[in-house]
């Protein structure tokens, strides 16, 4: 008789007993003789970081256990979880995001699959998945292709990558945060936290107004007294230095033109978040697989030649761009300078894409590329600096959408990474494999030239950034000697960014929960939340009379990533029958409480790009790997006897057992 497991309840229910630790480890338990059974640890952060995640963890342990898989749930932080999986490669399965933060080119799944990456660290095809099928020349294919070819190509690529499952693609979360707008408003509904998000931001009429000193902040003292203190109960900066060198006066910013004129209100110009993910308050490395998710704090700190915004593809710290030739494009940078004060050359930007592809600069036996980045940089094959503001880029190839992808990373200084190129050695850290100072520094102090510098930390508590008034954004649009200059149209840029950002100094500061940050913003102490929300936190925002609920659409798919270095997950049959277990739909419905869209292909965020076989679009189950039972009921007999039908046994007592026993 057919048994059938309930997991609406499960799902629904608590699970804060997963976030204090794990439900077992993958050693076998003292005293019980369980070494023939097939054990797989699932690692995903804990429900306090993640809460999405770690319920998606549940559920597959739960239908492991179900078809006799001893299936134990180990929480880590995510720096730990992230070096475990992406760096060491020491894992069996983990649930986690993958790193576009919006709808993403097909090129995404060059760096996450291809064979050339299978022995790097970072989103480098953390699964160790080879080519099978022609994955790698799919993957070539539509770099190279246009048109209906490339189509084609994509289409493929994505049946082979269902077909083959090195990850389960589980669903598209909509990214939920909470804001007010008494003092700044056009938060969008389109990426409100990234970087065209935040520096389209607008202070609101009633912050102006507030802006001689006389107006208070809900739960907070009179602007610009001397201690006042911010939301994290921090003092101002009163008499610090900058990163930049500049001196804070009772925590105004030098030279800063939205407090010149304030007469002291800098109070009024801060622009206040919350986050649950204390990592951007303890490292600022761009290239560091590990701290980085989507890298909205990053990018404003380090400019790319390009910025896409919603589609719309922006000339950055390139002012302009022509082809040369077949393969060459030739880039013209605008007058821009890092934090430190040096200029920004062309050798910097050739530098940054050498330094990409090998982080040791030709220094050791093979290259150490950076854990990030490394799929776009490869469309490079040179970069060469003609003179001081013009570089040359020689394509390997690729078609425009692929060649765009390789304007979009973070230029760096050569007079401070190039110093990072010696063999890394941490005390209390272990590498698998050899690398460098520059992919585990921390990055203290970060000299960038994007549109905010930084300004000071605590460590897993707060971090403070600041307006940069030397950023073109700024200095075209006030009228500085770049405006109107044709070498560095300004008007290249959309209106909304010009004088940006709107904010005089950017504080972030870290929460215990989902929870208290939605408080945080609905008391006034704080303008909006960094993190992506729990659903179970919606219903909190509605409570909350001056804060709103703004949601928007996500690339940043959830997933299951199997190590497919090891067996049985070394086989793509027995990962197979592990995707038809998850429960796509259910999981959307309850653990994403609806705010969530689930997928059979990794680019359903950008549908026109899915054939019609993969598109969910209608359907109750996945298209590609049916769940096997019912909605919210697992038909544990059928799983056991697919997996007889793959070759793996059971013992008597309905355990499955580990390959070789």
């Amino acid at each position: 008789m057919t048994r059938q497991i309930s997991r609406r309840g499960a799902l629904a229910g608590g699970f804060a007993a997963l976030s204090a630790g794990c439900l077992g480890r993958t050693r076998n338990i003292a005293g019980r003789d369980r070494s023939s059974q097939l054990t797989l640890e699932i690692n995903a952060p804990p429900a306090d970081r993640d809460p999405n995640a770690i319920r998606i963890a549940r559920h597959l342990a739960e239908n492991l256990n179900a078809v006799g898989i001893d299936a134990r749930i180990s929480t880590l932080g995510h720096t730990d979880l992230r070096r475990k999986v992406l760096i060491n490669h020491n894992f069996d399965v983990y649930v986690g995001q993958f790193r576009e933060a919006e709808p993403f080119d097909p090129d995404a799944m060059y760096a996450f699959t291809h064979s050339q990456f299978v022995a790097e660290s970072g989103w480098q095809n953390p699964f160790g998945f080879t080519d099978i099928n022609g994955v790698d020349e799919l993957l070539a294919t539509q770099r190279r292709a246009d048109g209906d070819e490339r189509r084609e190509a994509v289409a493929e690529l994505q049946r082979t990558l269902g077909e083959l499952q090195p990850f389960t693609v589980v669903a598209f979360p909509d990214p939920l945060i909470a804001v007010r707008e008494d003092r700044f408003e056009n938060w969008t509904n389109h990426q409100p936290l990234s970087v065209g998000g935040l520096l389209g931001l607008e202070r609101s009429a009633a912050a102006d107004g507030d802006a001689d000193g006389s107006g208070t902040e809900a739960g907070r003292g009179t602007a610009g007294g001397d201690g006042n203190e911010t939301a994290g109960g921090n003092e101002t900066a009163g008499g610090n230095e900058t990163a930049a060198g500049n001196e804070t006066d009772d925590g105004l910013i030098d030279d800063n033109p939205l407090t010149d004129d304030d007469d002291g209100a800098d109070d009024a110009a801060t622009l206040r978040l919350v986050t649950t993910d204390e990592r951007i308050t303890q490292n600022w490395n761009p290239i560091a697989a590990e701290y980085r998710r989507y890298g909205t704090f990053t990018s404003l700190l380090y400019d790319r030649l390009v910025l896409v915004d919603d589609g719309e593809v922006i000339p950055w710290l390139a002012a302009d761009w022509e082809q040369v030739g077949d393969a060459g494009v030739k880039i013209s940078l605008r007058e821009a300078d890092w934090h430190d004060g040096e200029p920004v050359t062309a050798e910097d930007v050739a530098f940054t894409y050498e330094f990409l592809q090998d982080t040791s600069l030709g220094t050791t036996e093979s290259p150490v590329p950076t854990p990030t980045f490394r799929g776009r940089v490869s469309a490079v094959e040179t970069a060469t600096a003609i003179d001081e503001t013009t570089v040359r880029l020689t394509l390997d190839g690729v078609n425009d959408a692929v060649g765009m992808r390789a304007l979009q990373v973070p230029i760096l200084p050569k007079h401070v990474w190039g110093e990072r190129t010696d063999m890394a050695t941490i005390a209390g850290f272990e590498f698998d494999a050899e690398t460098t100072e520059a992919v585990v520094t921390n990055n203290e102090n970060p000299i960038g030239s994007g549109p905010v510098r930084f300004v000071e930390a605590t460590p897993e508590e707060s971090v403070v950034f600041e307006r940069n008034p030397d950023h073109f954004l700024v200095r075209a649009a006030d009228g500085g000697e770049s405006a109107g200059d044709a070498t560095d149209p300004l008007t290249e840029i959309s209106e909304r960014f010009h004088g940006k950002p709107a904010f005089g100094r950017l504080e972030i500061e870290v929460m215990g929960s989902d929870i208290a940050a939605v408080q945080a913003v609905g008391d006034g102490f704080a303008d909006a939340t960094v993190s992506n929300l729990g659903p179970d936190s919606v219903p909190r925002i509605g409570r909350e009379a001056d804060a709103r609920l703004v949601t928007g659409r996500s690339g940043g798919f959830y997933h299951i990533g199997y190590n497919t270095r090891r067996a049985p997950l070394s086989n793509p049959r027995f990962r197979r029958v592990l995707a038809s277990l998850i429960d796509k739909q259910t999981l959307v419905d309850v653990a994403f409480d609806g705010y969530a869209e689930p997928a059979a292909s990794p680019l359903a965020a950008t549908p026109e790009w899915v054939p019609s076989d993969l598109r969910w679009e209608d359907r109750e189950t996945d298209p590609v790997h049916p769940f096997v039972g019912e909605s919210g009921s697992l038909d544990s007999e059928t799983a056991r006897n697919r997996l007889r039908e793959v070759g793996y046994r059971f013992d008597e007592e309905g355990r499955l057992l580990a390959p070789n026993t």
